[in-house]
């Protein structure tokens, strides 16, 4: 029988199995362990059924493209996940630790230094650059699809899951909620937002539903991870228009006061364990799902 998990298949189920069995772990003491386990359970039946489909029917786009959505999809679900996860793991945060650390190594806090760079125009242009993050992954996998780079777009799809994926742990095993809550008493003014700014800003909490996410800081992660994979692609119209659009994200992490300047400093790490992860880990997986690593996926029309 033919192979039909891919590494990043293989990649994302040993991800849930992780996290159903830190539910499991939790039952005394968190209530919501049943759902979070019923989450995961469907979530990997629903990666299972569209890679089983994507074999089914044979090399073709729609197979290709279904799972790719079902993979996807599954990353904002598992996210807004680690919240209830967390808060049945660990009675507190360590955000008295980490500001300890940024106020060690600046002998200021970051964020309230920060406030004398504050003006409308500056915060208009970083809140649009802080959530470029939802888009960059997203530019970088059309531009490889558009040129038929499926195999290279599997690769880059396993590095940049993950990224993630080790971005969730770092909020399993510290858990922080950011300074914009834990040193807003310290704050002397607002960050001068429009009306439309602050209705970004609004919908973005109302939307993240985890907010122990602080450390490390996955959106510096993972957009450098686009970053490289640009590079390393030789997408160098893509790399050019994201240098200015990363270098605006990861300065806003800390003028928008989501992160400490530690939790940027983390991601940054994390990019560095990723890339050298990534390679070998694909490998062993693609061993492990009986696929040549060299196999490249070709899709063809299903009319």
């Amino acid at each position: 029988m033919r192979p039909f998990l891919n590494p990043s298949d293989l990649l994302t189920l040993l991800f849930l199995v992780l996290l159903s069995g830190l539910a499991v772990f939790s039952a005394l003491v968190n209530p919501a362990w049943v759902s979070l386990f019923a989450t995961y359970a469907a979530l990997a039946v629903a990666i299972l059924a569209a890679a089983l489909y994507r074999t089914r029917v044979g090399p073709s786009k729609k197979g290709f493209y279904l799972s790719v959505a079902a993979t996807v999809i599954s990353l904002p679900i598992i996210f807004n996940s680690l919240g209830a996860l967390i808060a049945g793991i660990h009675p507190t945060t360590f955000d008295t630790q980490l500001i300890a650390i940024d106020h060690a190594i600046f002998g200021v806090h970051p964020t309230v230094w920060l406030e004398r760079f504050i003006n409308p125009l500056l915060t208009g242009l970083l809140q649009f650059a802080y959530i470029s993050y939802y888009f960059i992954p997203l530019s970088l996998g059309v531009v490889l699809i558009a040129k038929g780079r499926f195999g290279e777009f599997e690769e880059v799809l396993f590095g940049i899951l993950l990224c993630f994926y080790l971005s969730y742990i770092g909020y399993l095993l510290v858990p922080a909620i950011g300074p914009r809550f834990t040193l807003s008493h310290l704050q002397t003014g607002g960050l001068q937002g429009s009306p439309f700014i602050e209705m970004i800003q609004d919908t973005l909490n109302a939307l993240e539903k985890n907010k122990t996410d602080a450390f490390p800081s996955g959106h510096t992660a993972v957009s450098l991870m686009c970053l490289y994979y640009a590079w390393k692609e030789r997408e160098n119209k893509l790399f050019a228009v994201l240098i200015p659009v990363v270098t605006g994200l990861l300065i806003s992490t800390v003028y928008l006061r989501y992160h400490y300047v530690i939790d940027v400093i983390a991601g940054i790490a994390l990019t560095g364990l990723t890339i050298a992860l990534a390679p070998g880990l694909r490998r062993l997986l693609s061993v492990a799902s009986g696929r040549p690593q060299a196999e490249r996926t070709s899709c063809r029309d299903d009319s």
